[in-house]
């Protein structure tokens, strides 16, 4: 049986996964002040987010971070599926770093020393990127 991954992919899956992984089992035991800045911080760029609880949209951040980056670490999942998921995800945090006031230098894209956590999220959104374009031009994935 075939795996549903290519070797070249092995990689960024790993690295991708166990940073998101991470991230996510952080956040599961993370207090209500760490929630409601979290929160604060997301709603503010993404208003939709502000109909929910802080601790609520903590609680399903670390489950989607958690979610996605087995679905990476997981040689099972095919690559361009795993892709489609990490960009989506990387997309909203490119997005939370473009939106975000004081996050880049006034009139440019480059990131201010406030805004690097976040500017530095673009490389997960070119592997998920390309994951899926790889997908949809190579059979095998």
């Amino acid at each position: 049986m075939r795996l549903p991954i290519e070797l070249r992919h092995v990689a960024p899956r790993l690295a991708t996964g166990a940073f998101i992984l991470n991230s996510g089992l952080a956040k599961r035991g993370a207090d209500e002040q760490t929630a409601a800045m979290m929160h604060g911080m997301a709603k503010n760029t993404y208003p939709f987010l502000g109909k929910m609880q802080p601790t609520t949209f903590l609680r399903l951040l670390s489950a989607g971070e958690i979610t996605l980056g087995a679905a990476l670490l997981l040689p099972i999942v095919p690559t361009a599926l795993a892709g489609a998921g990490l960009t989506a995800f990387s997309a909203g945090l490119v997005g939370l770093y473009l939106r975000t006031p004081g996050m880049r230098e006034e009139g440019s894209l480059r990131p201010t020393q406030e805004g690097t956590a976040l500017a530095k999220d673009v490389w997960m959104l070119g592997i998920g990127l390309g994951f899926v374009v790889d997908g949809a031009t190579n059979r095998s994935c």
